[in-house]
């Protein structure tokens, strides 16, 4: 016996899953972008009579701009995940896909990233208490182009006033 709720869940996901898509009419879809025309310019209407003070044509209707950019590609998983599927011939060969496109490649995608946001972390860090990072560099240059005081190093400076402090206050603990 199976539950209730078990076969409502299974109902409403196999009615949301395609069960013989065509990768050439489920691939691409046409969009907005698919069926645009470019503006043309209207034709004149009326006879303007030219003088010193009217409007040049060339700034009442431009040229129509050059097509600079193709239209935005379909970036949809499911367009190229159909266009893996296209040569898939056994239930093999689709599992591989599947798990390629859904496991396997996230996870590498996700730990190369991870690493690659860990490497720059510890470098920087290294970089930062070093004092070798580029900035220091720049500001102690742009400081003594400038002839300004290169302020010494304020962790000592910070200990030793802490140190006369409490010993002022304490009186010294011997």
């Amino acid at each position: 016996m199976s539950s209730a709720p078990i076969n409502i869940a299974s109902a409403i996901q196999s009615a949301s899953i395609k069960r013989h898509p065509s990768p050439r009419h489920d691939l691409n879809p046409s969009t907005a972008a698919s069926s645009k025309q470019p503006v043309e310019p209207a034709s004149p209407t009326s006879s303007v009579a030219s003088n010193a003070d009217s409007i040049p044509e060339s700034a009442l209707r431009p040229v129509p701009r050059k097509k600079t950019l193709p239209p935005l590609p379909d970036m949809r998983f499911e367009q190229s995940y159909l266009a893996s599927l296209q040569g898939a011939d056994s239930y093999w060969k689709i599992a591989w896909i599947t798990g390629r496109d859904q496991v396997f490649l996230p996870l590498v995608q996700g730990m190369l990233w991870t690493l690659l946001l860990s490497g720059w972390r510890y470098w920087n860090r290294g970089a930062q208490l070093q004092g070798a990072s580029m900035g220091s560099k720049v500001r102690r240059w742009w400081w003594g182009v400038n002839d300004w005081k290169i302020p010494e190093d304020t962790q000592e400076k910070l200990s030793e006033k802490a140190g006369e402090f409490y010993t002022a206050q304490l009186g010294g603990l011997d």
